[in-house]
């Protein structure tokens, strides 16, 4: 991957992680939350990454963000009402986490190896998903299944649990 998509998703992955805290609106924050795990993946495919990646989508902007949702729906939260900031709290946040950058700056040009590219990444000859399959469904077959069960049993209780009561 270029360095240039490299830092197009860094970007898209650290500004919509910060909008997921700046947001007032529930919603906003889960999507805005589900773009920065896209972004994420990404970052993932570019090391070649490619089982974490598509596991990144699959699990976490799939069935996480759904069971969000879900939990935002069921629970009818509304966007928070609008309130005064606090400017002495706000100015303190920002100093700390401006000092915490100072540090890393100060840090990764002290070390002489963190100035260093890195060296490129040895090809894999082994394919990463067969491998884990096979351990899997081989070694780890009856912890996968309880899994399983468990996710059904679950998913049935919030169905119960979330049924409205007829009157």
């Amino acid at each position: 991957m270029s360095p240039f998509l490299f830092w197009v998703f860094a970007l898209l992955t650290l500004i919509f992680g910060a909008a997921v805290v700046i947001n007032r609106n529930p919603v906003a924050s889960a999507l805005s939350l589900v773009v920065s795990f896209l972004g994420l993946a990404a970052l993932f495919m570019s090391l070649n990454a490619y089982f974490v990646g598509i596991i990144q989508v699959l699990v976490y902007a799939g069935a996480v963000m759904v069971l969000f949702l879900f939990i935002i729906m069921l629970l009818n939260l509304r966007a928070e009402e609008s309130r005064r900031i606090n400017w002495l709290a706000s100015a303190g946040g920002v100093a700390v986490a401006l000092i915490l950058v100072g540090q890393i700056f100060s840090v990764i040009s002290h070390l002489k190896i963190a100035q260093n590219p890195f060296p490129p990444l040895a090809g894999s000859t082994t394919d990463d998903v067969r491998n884990i399959g096979a351990l899997l469904f081989t070694n780890y077959n009856l912890p996968f299944q309880i899994v399983g069960v468990l996710v059904l049993v679950a998913t049935v209780g919030v169905v119960l649990l979330s049924r409205r009561e007829p009157r």
